[in-house]
This record gives C-alpha cells, sequence and structure tokens, in this order.
C-alpha cells in the first residue's frame, strides 16, 4: 500500500511541475497549438509522461555521473517542449529553462525540510514502540508507513504551492516580455539562476552520504545546516526575483530618460517655433489691419471717379480685399500659438487625407488661461499627430469610412479638461501592465512616447491624462489645474 501512495505522490509531483512549466512559458510566449489552455494542458501531461519516464528508466543514486546525467536530460526535456509548443520562444529560451529548474530545485530542498523535520515523527513512533504502546509489529508498521505518506503528499502540496507562487512572482515582475535582450542583459538575467541551479545540484551531490553501508543526511552530520540551507536557498530564489525586477527597472528609467530628452528636445523647439509664430502673427495681425483701412480707404476715392480705368481698379483692389479676407485662420480659439498649431496640422492632415473632417469649435481658452504656450502645443501636438495617423491608417484598409477629428475643452473652477477624439480602424494594442496603448511600429524606441509626453506635460500642471474607445472613436482626455507651470 505505502509503495501504491508513493507512486501516486511522484505522479501528481510531476503534474504539478508541468502545470507550473506550462503557465511559466505561456507568461512569455505565444502557444504554437491552438489556445493556450489547451496548448498548456497538452505540454504539462507530456512533460509529467517524460519526466516519469526518465526517472524510471535512468539509474536511481546519487553518484555525481547519475546527478548531472539527469540534470543535463532534464534541460533538453525543458528546451524540446518549449520549442515545440510556444512560438517566438528561441530568444529567451536558455532564461526560461534554467529560472525554471533553478526554482524546481529550490521549492523541492525548502520542500524536503518537512520530510527532515518529520523523521522526529518516526522516532516517536519508535519510542512508543518500545514501550509496548502498539499491539502489534504490523500496527506499527502501517502507522509510520501512513505518517511517510501523509509527509510526502504535505512536501509535493508545499512544493507545487511554493514553485507556482515563485513563478508567478517572476512572471508578473518581467514587464517587458516583448523587448529583445542583448547578450549582456542575457547573461544579466541569468546568472542568477545559473548559480541557485549548481548549488542545488551540489546539494544533490553531497546531501546523502554512505557510511558502513548505511545513507546519512548532510543534516545529521552538521546540524546547523538545518537552517542554513534553507537560508541560503531563500537568498538564491531572491537573488533570481530581484534580479529580474531590478533588469524592468533600468529598462523603465532608460525609456524615462530617453523619453525626457526628447521631450526636452520638443520643448526647446517648440519654444523657438511659439515665439516665431507670435512674432509673425503679431506682426501679421497688424499689417492685416492697417492693409483693411488702407484699402477701403482707396475703394472710396476710386468709387468717386468714373470711368474705365477706374472700374478695373476697383475690381483689382476688390481682389485684393478678398486675398486679405483670405489670410483668416480656420482656427479660432483664442490662444495664438493653438490657433497656428491647428491650422498647421490641419493643413498637414489635409494632404495625407483629403476628405479629413477637423473640427475645433469648442476648443476655447479664455483670456484668464495660464498653462504656457509650449505645453499646450505638447498635449495637442502629440494628439493630433497621433490621431492624424489613426486617422490615415483607417483611410487605408476602408477608403469609404468617414475620417474625422474633434476637439474640445470644458473649464470649471481651475480644472481645464481638454478631449481630442478620432475615428479609428478599431484595433488597439494594449497590455495589462501599460497604462497607454503600444505602437505599432516598428521602431518603438523613437515611436510610441506621444501620450507618455502628453502625461508628462499634464503632470506638471498637477493634472492626468485618460483614454477610452467607443465605436471606433478613440477619446483622449487631458486634465490640468489652469495654474502657472510647476517647474
Amino acid at each position: 500500500m505505502y509503495n501504491v501512495m508513493s507512486e501516486a505522490v511522484e505522479v501528481l509531483h510531476v503534474l504539478g511541475q508541468g502545470y507550473c512549466l506550462q503557465y511559466f512559458f505561456g507568461e512569455f510566449a505565444e502557444s504554437r497549438c491552438g489556445e493556450r489552455k489547451g496548448n498548456g494542458l497538452l505540454a504539462a501531461g507530456l512533460y509529467g509522461v517524460m519526466k516519469l519516464g526518465m526517472n524510471r528508466i535512468l539509474p536511481s543514486g546519487f553518484a555525481s555521473t547519475v546527478v548531472m546525467g539527469k540534470q543535463v536530460l532534464h534541460f533538453i526535456l525543458l528546451c524540446a517542449l518549449a520549442l515545440c509548443f510556444y512560438r517566438a520562444v528561441r530568444k529567451i529560451l536558455v532564461f526560461l529553462v534554467i529560472t525554471f529548474m533553478a526554482v524546481s530545485e529550490i521549492t523541492f530542498f525548502l520542500a524536503y525540510m518537512i520530510l527532515v523535520l518529520g523523521q522526529k515523527l518516526t522516532d516517536l513512533w519508535l519510542h512508543l514502540y518500545d514501550r509496548g504502546y502498539f499491539a502489534s509489529a504490523d500496527t506499527f508498521i502501517s502507522t509510520v508507513e501512513m505518517s511517510l505518506t501523509g509527509l510526502q503528499f504535505l512536501m509535493t502540496a508545499a512544493c507545487i504551492g511554493l514553485l507556482y507562487v515563485s513563478l508567478r512572482k517572476i512572471a508578473g515582475s518581467y514587464r517587458e516580455k516583448d523587448y529583445a535582450l542583448s547578450r549582456k542583459e542575457r547573461a544579466f538575467i541569468l546568472t542568477p539562476g545559473l548559480a541557485a541551479l549548481l548549488l542545488c545540484i551540489l546539494l544533490r551531490l553531497i546531501m546523502i552520504t554512505v557510511e558502513g553501508d548505511v545513507p546519512r543526511l548532510l543534516y545529521d552530520r552538521f546540524p546547523p545546516l538545518l537552517w542554513l540551507v534553507p537560508a541560503i536557498l531563500l537568498l538564491s530564489l531572491l537573488s533570481i526575483l530581484y534580479s529580474i525586477q531590478l533588469f524592468q527597472d533600468i529598462l523603465f528609467f532608460s525609456r524615462e530618460k530617453n523619453s525626457r530628452i526628447i521631450l526636452e528636445k520638443q520643448i526647446g523647439s517648440l519654444q523657438e517655433h511659439i515665439r516665431e509664430t507670435e512674432r509673425i502673427y503679431s506682426g501679421r495681425r497688424s499689417m492685416k489691419h492697417d492693409m483693411k483701412n488702407t484699402l477701403a480707404v482707396i475703394l472710396r476715392l476710386a468709387a468717386e471717379e468714373q470711368g474705365k480705368e477706374n472700374g478695373e481698379l476697383q475690381a483689382y483692389l476688390a481682389g485684393l480685399s478678398q486675398t486679405m479676407e483670405g489670410l483668416e485662420l480656420q482656427f479660432n480659439t483664442g490662444n495664438t500659438v493653438v490657433d497656428a498649431l491647428l491650422n498647421m496640422k490641419y493643413h498637414e492632415a489635409v494632404r495625407r487625407i483629403p476628405d479629413i473632417q477637423m473640427d475645433a469649435e469648442r476648443l476655447l481658452f479664455s483670456d484668464t488661461f495660464l498653462v504656457q504656450s509650449y505645453d499646450l502645443g505638447i498635449i495637442l501636438g502629440n494628439a493630433l499627430d497621433n490621431a492624424i495617423e489613426a486617422c490615415r491608417k483607417l483611410k487605408e484598409k476602408e477608403p469609404e469610412a468617414e475620417a474625422f477629428i474633434r476637439l474640445s475643452s470644458f473649464q470649471k473652477g481651475k480644472m481645464v479638461l481638454m478631449e481630442i477624439a478620432n475615428s479609428f480602424d478599431g484595433k488597439v494594442i494594449w497590455k495589462r501592465q501599460s497604462q497607454f496603448p503600444e505602437t505599432d511600429k516598428a521602431d518603438r524606441e523613437a515611436h510610441g512616447i506621444g501620450l507618455v509626453n502628453i502625461r508628462n506635460a499634464a503632470e506638471r500642471y498637477h493634472g492626468g491624462v485618460d483614454w477610452e474607445v467607443h465605436n471606433r472613436v478613440f477619446t483622449l482626455t487631458v486634465m490640468l489645474q489652469n495654474e502657472r507651470r510647476v517647474q
């Protein structure tokens, strides 16, 4: 009976490992065979069968060749399963396999402490047997076997539970799963797992020694190792986790730094553009005002005269007056820089999408609006660039679809809300760990930071950014306080 229960515990153990394996690999790579659930169950089942077969075929023992041989075959088995059941896993394959093997070994040795401590229970049964508390030897043997079986089940449950929690934490900490690792970066995240795996292999080689044909645990010979080994294993597990978290934080801060550098360059360029734009439009308004008055006087003087030549002069002056009227800005929000930016983006959009509709009638800024012009330029410029690009893609896919951009603003007290809504093809690339949709452009380092720059500009005014999608309309909402910029 005891042998049957031991076999059942072993099967449960490898199947639990298989489940954890398919979960871990599935978090990093796309399933190759149908849906993820079915693919994962198939991978877990095949792993269990192959692992049980490997344990049956290979000799048991603690010789170095046996221990190292099993680890090498285990590595090959995991690589084969990953390549067979998951796509695009080659670049991160070694990291996944080594990490899984290391965490599996660490959790096994941690859970193995249950059996080590459970030895005290066996000693208790033996003490009671010597004192005659058991009716017969069969009862004593049955009690010991039941205790060992219970401890094995408890050890297996602890091992699988700890393995799953650890792998889940590692997968969750590894946020940038699509990031292409360099050679040094692979080495950085691989080293802690490889060191932990080698430590566990060393423990397998020295944990049990034979003295006078009697096997003895290392813990029996050196009792302080009962707490020292688990402490080292826990530190090894934490080093794997924290190295991944550190790597991901480095990536995040690197992208933030690049984003801020680009933003600073945008701000510098935009400030120069704004100053020049304000100078040009201010001069143009003065010139237009003077020209209109001058033309009115000339037309009135020409009307007092009769004759063909004066008629031609009146027609010429009337045409010139119409030309001056045509210099009026198409958008009038109350902010010179925004008006110029909207006109520039509108003409840019019309060149790419001739039938695009751009409505900014509800985008108004009062004389008491305190947000600096170049911050407005960053917000509206990036938002319009994204909206124009989305409309362009929509028209490429559906030439008959309506392409539009609608801008509006609302102010209540010190709070200002701006909305930029645009039509798009309905496809949003979004990840759970990301605040904004992902760019689908090939160069993700240079693109995809427009929304981040908008958020950074809004945060300088104690504001924020939100977005929603409804009926193939993407709406970006920017909220900020109407106050001087926070440096």
